[in-house]
């Protein structure tokens, strides 16, 4: 098969976490296509990998390149900040076999409020969320965040927030920063329960919070536990191939995000997992039984040993 992988922060330019992360996931993907033979394309606008071929892109080009590259390959998988991923989903929805997940389960999940709402809707435990437009109760701490946005970019803890509009403000849980790792679809094949490397200062009235890596598998009595709540979650988003699941585990699981394309902990999965993640998603899509797999060992990584 011929496969489009696109990346936005790759494929635009972007720099930062965005890049970093960005350039770790392709990498593990066309990796993984390619060791199962398949022809792999992707978008950029100027770094490479060692595998596949690139394409020319930019912020300005990358829509009309996407669309003729999916009309020329057979299947593919995109990523791009939530905000923009709606978008760029629905270019491949409308133009080739998409491994990932739909425009309509794409757009609810990127938009962190409706998503919280559709789950509380649906009797999922989740913290309490206010927008700007809502009176925030008094006397706890609070975690501000962009209702749009990915990778803890401009989130910070506070006690007293005061939000500006696109701002939601959501109740600070005492637990461990989790992920699940699944694939979703006509099954849903739950891989690794992840510990998300979160730094915050408890000490300050304001701190950032700062994603710092992650270890996978981690090891935890409450794993089943943690698998039904991810796979209640995207079943009732509908989502579709690798979807991450950030949880706080506390007295219960709470949900945090819920992240409709690959996310960061892929890059340490693939190296224990005795199956290619490729593999996984082209069966997925064409409606396929998942094969069985086997995690052997542990793998951690920093934010900076992605480099």
């Amino acid at each position: 098969m011929k496969i489009l992988l696109s990346e936005y922060a790759v494929s635009t330019g972007m720099g930062g976490t965005y890049l970093l992360e960005g350039k770790a996931m392709l990498h593990t993907l066309a990796s993984s296509f390619s060791r199962l033979g398949h022809e792999v394309i992707y978008t950029s606008s100027g770094p490479s990998i060692e595998y596949g071929s690139s394409v020319a892109s930019s912020e300005d080009s990358i829509n009309e390149i996407l669309e003729k590259q999916a009309k020329d390959g057979d299947a593919a998988l995109v990523i791009a900040p939530e905000e923009l991923l709606p978008g760029i989903t629905a270019i491949i929805d409308d133009n080739t076999l998409n491994l990932g997940c739909s425009f309509e389960s794409v757009t609810i999940c990127s938009d962190k409020l409706e998503c919280t709402r559709k789950l509380e809707a649906a009797s999922i435990a989740i913290p309490g969320t206010y927008s700007a437009d809502q009176a925030i109760p008094k006397g706890k701490r609070w975690i501000v965040k962009p209702r749009y946005g990915c990778a803890s970019e401009d989130t910070f803890v506070c006690h007293d927030p005061k939000l500006e509009e696109g701002q939601l403000a959501t109740e600070y849980i005492e637990g461990e920063h989790l992920s699940v790792s699944l694939i979703c679809g006509k099954e849903t094949l739950p891989l690794t329960v992840n510990k998300q490397m979160i730094d915050i200062d408890p000490e300050k009235d304001e701190s950032s919070v700062n994603y710092c890596g992650c270890t996978t598998p981690y090891p935890t009595d409450r794993k089943q536990e943690l698998y039904e709540t991810a796979i209640e979650a995207t079943r009732i988003l509908e989502c579709n191939g690798y979807t991450g699941v950030d949880i706080i585990l506390g007295d219960r699981p709470y949900i945090i995000d819920i992240n409709p394309r690959p996310t960061t902990s892929l890059v340490g999965i693939t190296k224990i997992m005795d199956r290619e993640i490729a593999e996984l998603l082209i069966a997925n899509a064409l409606g396929q039984p998942l094969p069985q797999i086997n995690i052997t060992g542990n793998y951690s990584f920093t934010k900076e040993e992605l480099i």
